[in-house]
């Protein structure tokens, strides 16, 4: 009974945020999702962040992660006939959306069984449409635009981006730090949320906050569940967020500042 107590005052814990934060703005979201063991984090922070955008414009989409990682799997067998892992970058996801399309959440939700069909249609308000439809109805053609900071690559120019999870060589545009900055605060306080990418994990920025002693944070969206401090959010300071960096998505009225 006392270990058992123990461990219950330790899962507790681990539940109760370790710092209190004040949210300066935070952008609507969709249900906090969950990747399990999948290394698909790419897909969901990308997806995330095409949801809140929609959100913002008053139209309600809640996007399957699990279909993009079957045609992943699918282009992967198909088209490149190699092995490759599920980690990718969010480029990839607006490529396999450009390729095989979306479907609802619901239709294929995180704990789809394998069993579950992929559908070949879906409805929406009454209508039909192929998942190919369907995803360019909810992300067109060229809408996002990808960004990165690699100071030896000239600037305003499109790089391809020299990480192991960029092995469909996406060229993404290089500008400096400054800049790039500057349009990712903008883009956030002109509400439009923007999908960061580091080594090691991909989520959406949907707010900005600041500690107790008011130092500056980006909220995140994150897909490791609900059942965690801050609900699903993640607070990353201005120095990880910048340090970590690798990629940006934001559509390109959030990049002009519009």
């Amino acid at each position: 009974m006392v270990a058992m107590a123990v461990l219950m005052l330790a899962a507790c814990a681990e539940r109760r945020p370790r710092h209190i934060f004040t949210d300066d703005m935070l952008l609507p979201m969709t249900p906090v999702k969950d990747q399990g063991r999948s290394e698909l984090c790419w897909a969901y922070a990308m997806l995330a962040t095409i949801e809140t955008e929609h959100l913002l414009r008053g139209d309600s989409v809640n996007l399957s992660p699990v279909f993009i990682g079957r045609m992943l799997k699918t282009y992967q067998q198909t088209v490149t006939k190699e092995k490759l892992s599920q980690r990718a970058m969010g480029q990839t996801l607006l490529n396999m959306i450009g390729r095989y399309g979306v479907v609802p959440y619901d239709v294929l939700p995180d704990d789809a069984a394998d069993a579950l069909k992929t559908p070949k249609s879906v409805f929406m308000l009454g209508a039909r449409y192929t998942p190919g439809e369907f995803g360019r109805s909810v992300c067109a053609p060229g809408e996002y635009v990808g960004l990165t900071c690699f100071p030896d690559s000239p600037y305003y120019k499109m790089i391809d981006v020299p990480v192991p999870d960029n092995w469909e060589h996406n060229r993404l545009l290089n500008v400096p730090m400054d800049t790039l900055q500057s349009r990712i605060d903008s883009a956030l306080l002109h509400r439009h949320p923007v999908c960061w990418e580091s080594r090691g994990h991909a989520m959406a920025i949907v707010g900005m906050a600041h500690s107790e002693q008011g130092r500056p944070y980006y909220i995140m969206k994150n897909s490791w569940g609900s059942d965690r401090p801050y609900r699903g959010l993640v607070y990353v300071s201005y120095k990880k967020m910048w340090r970590d960096m690798i990629a940006l998505y934001l559509t390109r009225k959030a990049y002009e500042g519009r």
